[in-house]
């Protein structure tokens, strides 16, 4: 039977207002409402339409109820500068990545979630220390975020949302945790972001983003503690005299120049008047637009694995889309960015069976 929530997601998905799919489309605004409301199913010319028009396949829509994240239990970053259609856009990713999840749960044994519950923990940098201690990271830098977070169980997704708004958002769906990363931004900001969002999951599972900017806040500061350590980075860097100090010392943690300088002077390691002295001196040199000595990507090494025994078994990302009933594109999207390294298909027998081997950090 014809779905009309999996109309509304797709709607969502593509950022168009109801009216402005009537009118793509070619059908009424009422049609279309009385269909999406569940009052009357489309009949076969207008379902072609709509699957046209939206580039889902006709079959999309008549699947099951799909599960979405509760209302409030996803945490955004840049609420203010988002419109609603970019926040739809992004949420409506989400039901599409659990099921490319479940596809793939099916198939291989992923880590499991090992995450701690610290939303008793009122200091978000003590927070990023027993999470770092519960890890055995000691004080050293995380050499790759997203390898890392996958050790951990957390499943992640890209964002390929063509759009600077949206940073990324994470949630949890039961025990198992998700993070998605907008893939338009530098290699060092979605490091970043990435810890961000791991901040959200241990320090507000319970609370969701209804906490607002407090709830931001604690997450940037622990990603700050998390990424760049107190003790390490009074270790290697007592002192600074110049930007060019820590030009030289970001690549160390994998950070921006920008949050290099600012955790360095919420350490007292710079003083007011050099901090605003750097953040002048980086606005003239263009950091803040284009990251000087830009890292390269970090890529999944999950999903590298996974794509790699399906191609194996001769299954691919369009495969995957045409089980799930899902356009090709979407499944793409999921991945983009996670992927840059191209992996070659392998021709073998059909009768193996997948295995995966899920490498450390």
């Amino acid at each position: 039977m014809f779905n009309p929530s999996r109309l509304t997601l797709a709607r969502h998905r593509r950022g168009l207002s109801s009216r402005a799919l009537a009118e793509k489309a070619g059908i009424t605004p009422v049609t279309l409402s009385r269909i999406e409301n569940g009052k009357n199913a489309p009949d076969p010319d207008t379902l072609y339409k709509l699957s046209l028009t939206l580039d889902f396949p006709e079959d999309f829509f008549l699947g099951d109820v799909y599960e979405a994240p509760s209302p409030d239990g996803v945490s955004f970053r840049s609420l203010s500068a988002m419109t609603a259609r970019e926040r739809d856009a992004s949420k409506a990713a989400a039901p599409l990545a659990y099921m490319v999840q479940d596809w793939v749960d099916a198939r291989f044994n992923l880590p499991q979630a090992d995450l701690l519950d610290l939303s008793a923990e009122r200091d978000p940098a003590a927070a990023a220390r027993a999470l770092r201690e519960h890890w055995t990271l000691g004080e050293q830098p995380v050499s790759h975020m997203i390898k890392l977070m996958e050790t951990k169980g957390i499943r992640i997704f890209s964002l390929a949302e063509e759009t600077l708004n949206v940073d990324g958002y994470s949630c949890w769906r039961d025990d198992a945790p998700y993070i998605f990363l907008n893939t338009m931004k530098s290699a060092e900001r979605s490091r970043f972001d990435c810890a961000h969002e791991l901040g959200h999951l241990v320090l507000h599972r319970h609370g969701g983003p209804g906490q607002g900017k407090q709830a931001e806040l604690e997450a940037q500061q622990f990603a700050a503690s998390f990424l760049m350590p107190e003790a390490d980075i009074r270790a290697k860097l007592p002192f600074i005299s110049s930007l060019n100090d820590i030009l030289h010392a970001k690549k160390r943690w994998g950070v921006s120049v920008s949050a290099l300088a600012y955790r360095l002077h919420k350490l007292n390691i710079i003083s007011d008047w050099q901090y605003r002295g750097i953040v002048i001196e980086i606005g003239k040199r263009g950091y803040r637009t284009t990251e000087p000595n830009g890292l390269p990507r970090e890529e999944s090494a999950v999903w590298k694995m996974v794509l790699e025994d399906l191609w194996k078994e001769r299954l691919t990302k369009r495969e995957i889309a045409t089980d799930l009933k899902l356009p090709f594109i979407e499944v793409e999207k999921l991945l983009f960015g996670l992927l840059q390294s191209p992996v070659n298909e392998t021709e073998t027998s059909r009768n193996k069976s997948p295995h995966l081997t899920i490498v450390g950090v």
